[in-house]
């Protein structure tokens, strides 16, 4: 007869392993109940727990995979059904039905499935994730032998395979890696499917398993455990099963976990996926070694470079230089080695430089210099060799300021790597543009260390100038070179910031430029660097019409180093043709001009319409002659796509004319539209000396819906005479720049300010 369906089990929202080995404890006895309460036998059937409880890792919110498994000839297999006169097979069906309802009246998610030790088997062929599974496979309840066989059968017929499911396993891996990327240097990564995450470690497990290479080591279990007291604690803050960790929630966990801050949950994180990370590729390299014929046993050393061979496809030490005090470059020689061969460090050459290393001589010797820059020059193969330095302690040896940005969080929604993958992805990107400058050297170590003054009080430019100017000094550069590098440091945002945020048309803003840059060669060093900076920081920080701007500011700034010559081209709305008809609109590819007859509220009429067919404005250009009022506009469509022209066009010639209800139509989006927490907004002015004939106001605000159209209403409604104005957005972040014509006195000033600022404020 059946018992009665055994009660719902309360499990722990802990984080840690007590709180994991609870819930598994709670869940193993109470699944046992359910196995009995439903008639399972004692014999010919199993229930097995695979996957995270298999593993005993489970997390509040897991879901459970069972396995009900049956040996089909065992008599014991039918005792549920077996006076119907069906077939085992039928009869395990039936009692795992049972089995499976009363999980999901108990509210938990399940992945389940019955089979016999043969099946099992046969699928595990076909299905890396069974086979896996089928390694971490564990009783709840029923036929210890049963489970004991197949166990048996499953890691014999995965070492037998391994040789062709390893191959394919690593292609899976290498694709889940590409989708996900890497935990490491991600500021909302996913702590199971991304690089270094908890997936890995069971691959690495499977690796084990198969005899190619060593399972987990020590630092690596410490690793994967920290991951699991994140996944732990994300899964109580967020109250279902997620695995990304998003910056919304980093206080929560760090407040579950004991951490003290957002901040260090990140560094935790990073640690822990670098140390499991580094473990995949050393397993892998082992599984390419094993699998490869022509890589066992002896293999020829060829010589790479001084002191360095490569070895079964691995850059190794030259037996000369394994002395106990080896030369201090060595390190250094050996990544430049490395990078430039395209190959990876042997795990054993790097313990042993790491533990033998000599700290460097002040200042570097040359060849070490050299070596650095050799590296930092060598493309994308650097990545990977400098991370494998970083793990064994070679970086820090080579620059001590390296230990503090290390793992270090971005605190900007547009960045997606962390501070240290960040500088030594700009490096690479920087590479990339060697033959733009006449010192490539330069562009890839200042790529390196231009935010190295971030976690710093203070503006980072600022700060961090002087740490590079050390670091280079330290390096042995000349003076010259030493202060190059602490001036492209202090200015590597000029020109991003100045062409995004100041009018290009005003001769007081490419004088300002030009003087603060002073040569030639340094603005073509800050104008690579800042294209590096731009596609090492993420797709949100960049644009073609940010390229273009810097690109125009550059090329007023180098004519007027050249010649001396300040004053650019016009407005590009005084450059336009008088219209025949007004109002009249013109649009171009990303591109808006309206000419109509001047009076107040046309930036306002022309940025509102222009939201409403979901077109951000990059920059704003305004002419006023005669009784006519010209605007260009740059635009870009905030979510891509095609722009109906006519639509734009028709609406834009309303909203002049004040036949359009921008303000209402802005106004029933944004209370449809999804509100999210936004920080007070500011308002800077800048110096009188930062534009001719004007005062610039600068807002820093979130981006909402309409901004622009408020903001500009309310300059107009306060009488202030808008002469041009610069849209700069990064992220969920703006800073607008309007130039107001005339100076404004103080009192001016509060009231403009005060109207701005209501105007800006979150509803």
């Amino acid at each position: 007869m059946t018992q009665p369906s055994a009660p719902v089990p309360v499990l722990s929202t802990g984080a840690g392993a007590v709180a994991r080995a609870g819930r598994s404890a709670v869940l193993d006895a109470w699944l046992a109940a359910v196995y009995t309460s439903t008639g399972g036998p004692a014999t010919g059937v199993a229930l097995v727990a695979v996957g995270g409880l298999g593993r005993r890792e489970c997390a509040p919110r897991s879901d459970l995979d069972l396995v009900l498994l049956h040996d089909a000839e065992d008599p014991a297999a039918a005792s549920g059904d077996s006076a119907s006169g069906d077939p085992a097979s039928a009869s395990a069906e039936a009692l795992g039905t049972r089995i499976w309802y009363q999980i999901w009246d108990a509210k938990f998610a399940l992945d389940h499935s019955t089979r016999t030790p043969e099946q099992a088997l046969a699928l595990a062929r076909e299905d890396l994730k069974v086979a896996l599974g089928l390694l971490d496979a564990r009783l709840i309840a029923g036929d210890a032998a049963l489970l004991a066989r197949l166990h048996t059968d499953a890691v014999a017929q995965w070492r037998r395979e391994a040789r062709h499911l390893l191959p394919t396993l690593r292609t899976l891996t290498q694709a889940r890696w590409d989708s996900h990327g890497e935990l490491a240097f991600l500021l909302e990564g996913d702590v199971k499917e991304s690089r270094g995450g908890l997936r890995d470690v069971g691959v690495l497990r499977g690796i084990g398993f198969a005899g190619v290479a060593d399972g987990p080591r020590p630092a690596v279990r410490g690793a994967h455990r920290t991951l699991l007291d994140v996944r732990d604690a994300l899964h109580a803050v967020r109250g279902r099963r997620v695995d990304r960790l998003l910056a919304q929630d980093r206080d929560e966990v760090a407040e579950l976990l004991d951490l003290g801050d957002r901040d260090e949950v990140l560094r935790r994180i990073a640690e822990a996926a670098r140390t499991i990370a580094y473990a995949s590729d050393d397993a892998w390299r082992a599984v390419e070694r094993w699998s490869a014929p022509g890589m066992r046993g002896h293999a020829e050393r060829k010589p790479l470079a001084r002191d360095v061979v490569e070895q079964h496809g691995e850059v190794v030490l030259a037996r000369a230089a394994v002395t106990p005090r080896p030369d201090p470059t060595l390190p250094l020689r050996v990544a430049a080695a490395a990078a430039r061969a395209e190959l990876p460090i042997a795990h054993a050459t790097l313990e042993w430089l790491g533990g033998f290393a000599a700290p460097m001589p002040q200042p570097w010797p040359a060849p070490a210099r050299d070596a650095l820059l050799t590296l930092l020059g060598s493309g994308p193969s650097m990545i990977s060799i400098w991370e494998a330095c970083d793990r064994y302690g070679l970086v820090v040896n080579w620059l001590p300021e390296w230990a503090r940005v290390r793992s270090l969080p971005q605190h900007s929604p547009v960045h997606l790597f962390t501070v240290d993958r960040h500088l030594v992805e700009t490096a690479r990107h920087a590479a990339k543009l060697s033959r733009d400058v006449d010192r490539p050297d330069l562009l890839v170590l200042c790529g390196l260390l231009h935010d190295v003054g971030k976690g710093l009080p203070g503006d980072h430019s600022t700060v961090g100038a002087p740490i590079a100017a050390d670091i280079a000094s330290r390096l042995g550069l000349p003076p010259g070179d030493v202060a190059q590098v602490e001036k492209v440091v202090r200015l590597h945002l000029l020109l991003p910031d100045t062409a995004t945020r100041r009018d290009l048309s005003d001769p007081q803003t490419i004088g300002t430029v030009a003087a603060a840059v002073g040569d030639a060669s340094t603005l073509a060093v800050l104008h690579a660097l800042a294209r590096a900076d731009a596609a090492a920081t993420g797709p949100g920080a960049w644009s073609d019409w940010k390229g273009r701007l810097i690109a125009e500011l550059v090329r007023h700034v180098e004519r007027a180093l050249d010649t001396g010559v300040v004053a650019p081209p016009p407005s590009p709305a005084a450059a336009l043709p008088s219209p025949d008809k007004l109002p009249a609109v013109r649009i171009d590819t990303d591109t808006v001009s309206v000419t109509a007859e001047d009076r107040r509220g046309l930036l306002a009429a022309v940025a509102g319409c222009l939201s409403l067919h979901r077109l951000d404005v990059v920059t704003a250009d305004t002419i006023s002659a005669g009784g006519l009022a010209r605007m260009v506009c740059a635009v870009q469509p905030r979510y891509g796509g095609e722009v109906d022209k006519e639509a734009v066009a028709s609406d834009l010639r309303r909203a002049v004319l004040g036949e359009l209800p921008v303000a209402e139509r802005l106004a029933a989006r944004e209370r449809s539209a999804r509100h999210r927490s936004v920080v007070p907004p500011r308002v800077v002015w800048q110096p009188a000396s930062a534009a001719t004939a004007a005062t610039v106001l600068e807002l820093r605000a979130s981006d909402t819906p309409g901004l622009l159209f408020r903001v500009a209403q309310a300059l107009e409604d306060v009488g202030a005479d808008v002469r041009s104005a610069r849209i700069s957005t990064l992220g969920g972040e703006v800073v607008d720049a309007f130039y107001l014509a005339g100076e404004l006195s103080a009192d001016d000033r509060a009231r403009v300010q005060d109207a701005v600022l209501q105007a800006a404020a979150p509803a």
